[in-house]
């Protein structure tokens, strides 16, 4: 590479999806020494494409509250405010035996426990959010094709053979992350033996922002509350765990059959399923890389960690990531110290490490109890929900966790 032809920036962002897109706006937020905003780049693969068109099959995803508080700290909320579902109650229950629990946000002192909105409307909403950045450049489509780590900065090839170079070096290129990759960080792969299947789905009665958890022989199933379809109909996000076989099965039945088998396992709480969308199903693995940091680099999101979704908490972590590293990267600006250093990122990772433990124990705890059928289980969970329904100290632990906080 020609380092002294190179452009320079003090953060460069390899790959501009949701967390890479969250990145770069909360960055542009900090000033280096003497009040000059950071220079900061985003090299994505693909090309930018602001324009969005909803359909009723599009991706979902549950922001807790403490998320949706942060985007609106960065300017993003205001674009997404309209689209954004509220959950309100949550409904947890375990089919066919006495477990109950309820949630409700007015209880916490909040308007709503978390929001259910489309990806690509998140995605929308940060892009509009960076309009109004002038210290952000792309390079899309593009991508990183080499690296060379020296003491100061990363020197970057990207595939136009355009060289940058870079202060501090941020992979937010996914579960198959090449940052990850060049830096030959091995990573932790958990298999849990079950796989998600995924569909919008219409119902009788209005899911009123309750979201429902519920736990069948099969699996939980969670049915999160959307916002109506064009067509003015009541919407839910289904997240359905199975085994991987079973999964297949009710990917593949007709809409009537599995309207009945969903009817069947998850109970009249909406009444009668009226429309399914099209059925996806995705294998469910944990996986964490086993640093999350390297010379000069920071692994944020999927890059870094993907978990189980029982509990709706992977964004939100990778969302945490980006406002911890914003303040240490702010906090380091403000006394004159290098935004790469090994000290800072690992100090960084030191901080964050209780979060992810908490989280990915949290789910794992989740998965085992309420996937198994054996007697002590079933009894345990239940009496575990009673118990979450009624002492307040440990709903409180629970809920204040899963907002985000």
């Amino acid at each position: 590479m020609t380092a002294n032809k190179a452009l320079k920036y003090d953060v460069v962002i390899s790959g501009g999806g949701l967390s890479g897109l969250l990145a770069a706006l909360s960055l542009s937020k900090i000033d280096r020494e003497g009040g000059a905003p950071l220079s900061i780049a985003i090299v994505e693969s693909s090309a930018i494409n602001e324009n969005v068109d909803l359909t009723f099959d599009d991706r979902v995803l549950a922001l807790s509250h403490g998320s949706a508080q942060y985007l609106m700290s960065i300017g993003a909320w205001q674009y997404l405010a309209a689209y954004a579902e509220p959950i309100q109650n949550i409904h947890i229950s375990d089919k066919g035996h006495y477990g109950k629990a309820r949630i409700v946000a007015e209880k916490h002192s909040v308007e709503a426990l978390g929001y259910v909105v489309e990806l690509k409307l998140i995605g929308k909403a940060l892009l509009e959010a960076l309009k109004s950045v002038e210290n952000v450049s792309w390079y899309a489509p593009d991508h990183i094709v080499e690296v060379d780590w020296h003491k100061e900065q990363v020197d970057l090839l990207l595939s136009s053979q355009t060289p940058i170079t870079a202060k501090l070096l941020l992979g937010c290129d996914g579960v198959s992350s090449k940052c990850r990759e060049f830096a030959n960080i091995s990573f932790e792969h958990t298999d849990y033996e079950q796989s998600a299947l995924i569909a919008n789905v219409s119902t009788e009665h209005s899911h009123e922002n309750i979201a429902y958890e519920r736990f069948t022989e099969f699996g939980p199933i969670a049915m999160l509350p959307l916002s109506k379809s064009s067509d003015g109909q009541n919407r839910c996000s289904l997240v359905w765990t199975l085994p991987p076989e079973k999964a297949i099965e009710m990917s593949k039945i007709d809409e009537s059959a599995f309207k009945s088998a969903l009817e069947g396992e998850f109970g009249q709480w909406l009444g009668k399923i009226t429309y399914t969308g099209n059925r996806f199903s995705y294998p469910l693995v944990l996986m964490k890389a086993s640093e999350q940091t390297f010379h000069r680099m920071v692994l944020i999101g999927n890059a870094s960690h993907t978990i189980h979704p029982i509990a709706g908490q992977g964004f939100n972590l990778g969302l945490r990531d980006v406002s911890e590293l914003t303040k240490a990267i702010a906090s380091a600006l403000n006394n004159s110290i290098d935004i790469g250093t090994l000290a800072l990122l690992s100090e960084y990772a030191e901080n964050r490490s209780k979060d992810h433990k908490e989280v990915i124990q949290l789910t794992d705890s989740l998965v085992t109890l309420f996937s198994n059928q054996l007697p002590p289980m079933v009894v345990g969970r239940n009496i575990g929900l009673k118990v979450l329904n009624y002492i307040n100290p440990i709903k409180r632990l629970l809920v204040k966790k899963t907002m985000g906080y």
